[in-house]
């Protein structure tokens, strides 16, 4: 026979049978119970997925970083078809003298045609200040005149001194204004400017090698490269002397 007692050291209703105890388990205790176990599952089946990925990822090639060696150097342009004939007349054609490079680069619309090696005055490096200097100017320029009777094989006059120059020169006091004045009118009509200041002139691109620097500030070429170049560019032609 079974008899229902309330203990009141025991926080649940017990069963007594002659022998033993038995619990009635509440409905509430029944679903924690499921909940822990529903919980340890999760959390082994979330474990097992984690230590997979980690072996995957250890067993994949790792990214190499990037080379941007290449970028930090900007590459020197080549010109088209260097070795065959030029298609004249070029297209707004321009020169582009490169000092430390040693390089004259020959444009036609924009596109590089050719690349021709150059010397330069025996104080090659500075940019041209006065008369005797031996230095070869930079700047924007054009060509104002074209020799074919040159001493120098052929040659192309260069527009030294520029406005630039005829400030710098004025603010120096080494031309009066009107030296000044006259260089800016002959600059601004595309003429000849004045050649023989204080600031020096008869700077031209002419022949008979490139091997040194051996001018008195012109741009020397080989004289085969010269004659192309003499073909190619009419007066007018833009250049500009880089350092």
């Amino acid at each position: 026979m079974m008899t229902l007692v309330e203990t009141r050291s025991l926080p649940l209703p017990v069963l007594i049978y002659s022998g033993g105890v038995m619990a009635r388990t509440s409905t509430h205790n029944s679903l924690a119970m499921k909940q822990n176990v529903l919980l340890i599952v999760f959390l082994a089946f979330a474990c097992n997925l984690a230590c997979s990925q980690r072996a995957s990822l250890a067993g994949a090639p790792t990214a190499q970083p990037t080379l941007r060696a290449a970028e930090s150097q900007p590459s020197v342009p080549q010109p088209l078809h260097q070795d065959a004939a030029l298609k004249l007349p070029l297209k707004n054609p321009r020169i582009v003298v490169l000092k430390s490079k040693r390089r004259l680069e020959l444009y036609s619309d924009g596109a590089l045609v050719r690349s021709y090696k150059i010397g330069l005055g025996l104080n090659p490096v500075p940019d041209k200040q006065r008369q005797g200097d031996r230095a070869t100017p930079e700047g924007e320029f054009y060509v104002f005149t074209k020799n074919d009777k040159s001493a120098f094989y052929l040659s192309l006059g260069i527009s030294y001194p520029n406005i630039e120059d005829a400030e710098r020169g004025l603010r120096d006091g080494l031309i009066s204004r009107g030296v000044h004045d006259a260089i800016v009118k002959a600059i601004k009509r595309k003429a000849t400017p004045p050649q023989n200041t204080a600031l020096g002139g008869d700077i031209y691109i002419h022949g008979n090698g490139a091997g040194s620097d051996w001018t008195w500030g012109c741009v020397a070429l080989e004289n085969e490269d010269v004659k192309e170049l003499f073909n190619a560019t009419p007066v007018g032609t833009p250049v500009t002397i880089k350092p």
